[in-house]
């Protein structure tokens, strides 16, 4: 049983993690928790819902909140987008700016500067992806950053390959109030298994096409059942698009792209569900649903 002292000394909180599109900070989170809740592509934008992870250490428990990428959005889909984001600096003990040390998004992140002068929260900095950046250009962006806003700290990382992420999160816990933790020690996310599912068909989408169709692309799971006493779960969900000609290529010749989507979900569901998966894809055009309001409330927007 922990002592006063103990509980005093155990600092919890949370934390909003924030940047520009394709910064890293969905690779960052799921390097910190040792599991895969948060999908990731190449393609810009591929985080649409704030996703929450619990990290549990022995003084302190981290409780991250990944956002969507903040720039200046005009499309609704967008604008509701980066609101999540914006939103989530509000709610938080402590903001997490990920910046790609490897390519400057200038328009991003002086839009990201500019909403953190307007709260108080303190703020740390990460330059992500480090491993594609020689030492002198790093450290001329340290210093560039540092004199555009007074950060707690700056930690240079690699999200992908683990570099210095363990100095960033000692760095982060020292900023955290102290305090019990909010979430029993084995829980690593509040987003349901259905949520993440239907996040990971996407996540194949959004690798597996052109740069058009991810970005008109949503995705429902209409049941999601176990079987068998749980050893088998067998799931169906709608793959939507905005027009006809979008799902000629997402079925492909013969079915060919749907099966691809399909069997490299299925696996990585079966991963997280440590379970057999029996997936079944539908497409279905909704036309022009990232414009339309009642299609994106329905969607989770």
């Amino acid at each position: 049983m922990k002592n006063n002292n103990d509980v005093q000394a155990f600092r919890s909180g949370f934390i909003a993690l924030v940047g520009a599109p394709n910064a890293g900070k969905s690779t960052l989170l799921n390097r910190v928790l040792g599991e895969k809740i948060s999908i990731t592509s190449k393609k810009p934008q591929t985080t649409r819902n704030r996703i929450l992870g619990v990290v549990h250490r022995p003084g302190s428990q981290l409780v991250f909140i990944d956002t969507p990428g903040v720039h200046k959005a005009s499309s609704p889909l967008n604008v509701r987008i980066v609101d999540v984001a914006l939103t989530a600096i509000g709610d938080v003990d402590l903001v997490l700016i990920i910046v790609d040390a490897s390519q400057a998004d200038t328009e991003s992140e002086a839009f990201m500067i500019e909403k953190l002068k307007e709260q108080k929260r303190p703020v740390l900095l990460a330059l992500n992806k480090i491993d594609l950046v020689e030492k002198s250009r790093l450290l001329k962006l340290i210093d560039n950053w540092t004199c555009a806003y007074d950060f707690k700290a700056v930690v240079p990382i690699s999200a992908r390959h683990g570099q210095q992420v363990e100095d960033l999160i000692v760095a982060m816990e020292g900023l955290l109030p102290q305090g019990p933790p909010f979430f029993p020690e084995d829980t690593l996310t509040d987003v349901p298994e259905k949520f993440i599912a239907a996040e990971m068909i996407r996540e194949k989408v959004f690798r597996l096409t052109g740069q058009e169709i991810p970005y008109s692309t949503a995705v429902t799971i209409d049941s999601f059942k176990e079987t068998k006493k749980g050893a088998l779960v067998k799931i169906y969900a709608t793959i939507h698009i905005e027009r006809d000609s979008q799902k000629g290529i997402i079925i492909g010749k013969q079915g060919a792209k749907l099966k691809q989507i399909g069997e490299a979900s299925r696996k990585e569901i079966e991963r997280m569900l440590d379970a057999r998966v029996f997936l079944k894809l539908f497409v279905r055009v909704q036309k022009n649903w990232s414009k339309d309001t009642r299609a994106l409330r329905k969607f989770g927007y």
